[in-house]
């Protein structure tokens, strides 16, 4: 066994996880180099590398273009992560498979967050895909298969609601953003750090919810992000999600529980706005700041 196997190593989770591990023991592939969809190179990357365990983070992400294309992001989220986990079998490997909060429906208006035992009810064909390759890897893996649920991530890579609002910020440029989402944003370098511990160490099958504490709007998220670079808040106006026009419609309320940790004795991931602030630099860092308004 020669250690970590990361699939879909060009995104923004994948690569903060790369960072953290050791590189003589590390594997990180990128869509380019490990497509799940193939088969027959998933089982042949499997079998030479023989991995301790596989953090599958790779992902089809577009969440309006999974509703032009449902099948397309099935055989991704859903099909081919159940057979990496069917794979990871054969090799005797851990398997940690990065979800979403997409697989609720997000209509509660209880204000409660979700249990990682809620019943899921995806409303969208990105929360229908997602929630296929989440059955697929608990059922080939009772014993190694790790669902990691997370939303709202921001990062020192790629595009996010996050750069996005701090990019407008530093132009001190107006923007319009809903006041009807409710979620936590989440920053990959925790996520990152709480995938180690998932990897290393006794296993801990099951759903686990990396999100940050407490939540927000995406508007009071706005706000603070203005706040905290020396911006205006005032700048930021208050819209509702239908006047964006989004093809799939975003989850009013993507607020989820952190029970689990608790019961293995640890904490749940820091609150929001303590990871915000010492997360900014390097997501203001980045060389593209990226527009997400219609935000995954």
């Amino acid at each position: 066994m020669t250690g970590w196997l990361i699939t879909g190593a060009g995104g923004r989770l994948a690569r903060e996880l790369t960072a953290l591990l050791p590189a003589h023991t590390t594997t990180a592939l990128t869509r380019e180099e490990l497509d799940l969809t193939d088969a027959h190179a998933v089982d042949e990357a499997l079998a030479e590398l023989r991995p301790s365990v596989v953090a599958n983070c790779a992902a089809w992400t577009d969440v309006d273009g999974a509703e032009e294309h449902e099948g397309a992001a099935l055989d991704v989220n859903g099909h081919a992560a159940s057979r990496l986990a069917a794979g990871c079998a054969r090799v005797g490997a851990r398997l940690l498979h990065v979800s979403t909060d997409y697989v609720f429906s997000g209509l509660d208006t209880d204000g409660l967050p979700y249990d990682e035992d809620a019943v899921p009810d995806p409303h969208t064909a990105y929360g229908r895909s997602k929630l296929a390759g989440e059955r697929g890897v608990l059922m080939a893996l009772p014993d190694d298969g790790v669902v990691v649920r997370t939303a709202w991530l921001y990062g020192a890579h790629g595009r996010s609601f996050v750069s996005t609002m701090a990019e407008r910020a530093l132009s001190d440029a107006t923007v319009k953003v809903v006041t009807d989402q409710y979620g936590q944003p989440t920053w990959t370098r925790d996520v990152a750090e709480r995938l180690l511990v998932l990897g290393s160490g006794p296993a801990r099958p099951g759903i686990h919810h990396a999100t940050a504490s407490g939540s927000t709007s995406r508007y009071e998220l706005a706000c603070e992000i203005y706040r905290l670079l020396g911006r205006d808040p005032a700048l930021v106006s208050p819209i509702v999600g239908a006047d964006l026009g989004c093809v799939a419609v975003r989850p009013a309320w993507s607020v989820l529980g952190h029970r689990r940790w608790s019961l293995e004795g640890m904490s749940p991931l820091r609150e929001w706005r303590s990871a915000l602030r010492e997360a900014l630099p390097a997501v203001t860092a980045s060389p593209t700041l990226g527009r997400a308004l219609c935000a995954n």
